[in-house]
């Protein structure tokens, strides 16, 4: 059926009314009088059914677990299955292995959002999950995961600066919320999508498989926070990080959060100048580097792979919040309809 234009009417003062397709009423064996069921979807658009929209089956995953899985070789599997879209994991043992499946599936519980056990017996427990995309869809993830990372890049270098080992563990602990948060974006990019093949339909495919990528990206730049962190083990036993070279770090860890400040808000605000801006300034940057680098290379042994760690860590987050960048670039491309729509008698 073609698409229609329908003009909004006000009755009543209060009350929007507008007129359903004649066709479509008569194939769907509707009259006057007949109650049709309206839905609001995720993406702001509203369905109109004859009848109540079904909610999708929960599907059950079965994981057989009375071979000799280690815990990581399991915790893999439930993680898997999450993402997949299992909202039913059931894990089945013998008794003597109740007690290490049982602590595998609670910890799996607190690594992602959403899962709960629901039952439990000597040979099997079932997992579900209670997560609510619509309380917490992609973009929510990636606003929150730009945050965590962005607060743990600079309090990793304050670790550095100060010799910290509280807030350095402190940044370590928060790598597991932006793993929380990806696997969350990661499920609903291989969920169901109802996508038309429209150009609305095809932007929302294109969003929802950006923002996955985008999350992937900040995910990585968690990691790196955490690596930067991790190095006051070996340089705060001595008398910490010489207060010049402190001092470049601190400058090349400002400019990588200053490009992935600029690339995350271009992404949000679809602003195609902003995201070519922080692309721009990956060249800046890498003369930092490149200077922190040279002074870097004249330290030994183990400070020098630290401090090596932390150069390294601090370009690839640039180059990561660049690219982010660049799917901003796509996105705002994709996901604006007029600039895609051909013009009137242009060849189809």
């Amino acid at each position: 059926m073609p698409l229609e234009g329908r003009k909004l009417q006000l009755a009543g003062g209060s009350t929007y009314l507008v007129s359903l397709p004649k066709r479509w009423v008569h194939s769907s064996g509707l009259k006057a009088g007949d109650t049709i069921f309206v839905e609001t979807e995720v993406d702001g658009s509203v369905s109109v059914r004859r009848q109540p929209h079904e909610k999708p089956a929960v599907i059950r995953k079965v994981f057989d677990e009375r071979g000799e899985d280690t815990r990581d070789h399991l915790l893999r599997k439930l993680i898997g299955a999450y993402i997949s879209g299992f909202g039913l994991i059931e894990i089945r043992f013998h008794p003597p292995r109740g007690p290490f499946v049982r602590r595998v599936a609670r910890e799996f519980c607190h690594l992602v959002i959403g899962p709960e056990v629901i039952e439990e017996t000597r040979t099997a427990l079932v997992i579900q999950d209670l997560s609510d995309t619509s309380e917490l869809n992609s973009e929510k993830c990636l606003r929150r995961m730009h945050l965590i990372v962005r607060a743990m890049l600079e309090d990793a270098i304050l670790a550095l600066k100060t010799q910290a080992p509280s807030l350095a563990h402190d940044v370590v602990q928060r790598d597991q919320d932006v793993d929380r948060l990806y696997w969350m974006v990661a499920k609903q990019y291989h969920g169901p999508h109802p996508f038309s093949s429209d150009l609305d339909g095809r932007a929302q495919a294109a969003q929802i498989q950006g923002h996955c990528l985008v999350a992937k990206l900040l995910e990585r730049i968690g990691d790196h926070a955490e690596r930067i962190a991790s190095t006051i083990a070996i340089l705060g036993q001595g008398k910490g990080v010489d207060p010049k070279l402190m001092k470049e770090i601190e400058e090349a860890n400002a400019s990588a959060v200053q490009i992935l400040d600029r690339a995350f808000g271009a992404l949000i605000a679809k602003d195609l100048e902003a995201a070519n801006e922080a692309i721009d300034r990956q060249t800046d940057h890498q003369k930092l580097i490149d200077q922190l680098s040279h002074h870097v290379a004249m330290k030994k042994g183990e400070e020098l792979l630290a401090l090596g760690a932390v150069v390294d860590s601090l370009g690839r987050t640039a180059r990561y919040a660049a690219d982010i960048a660049e799917q901003g670039i796509n996105m705002a491309v994709v996901g604006d309809p007029d600039k895609a729509k051909r013009t009137p008698g242009a060849a189809a």
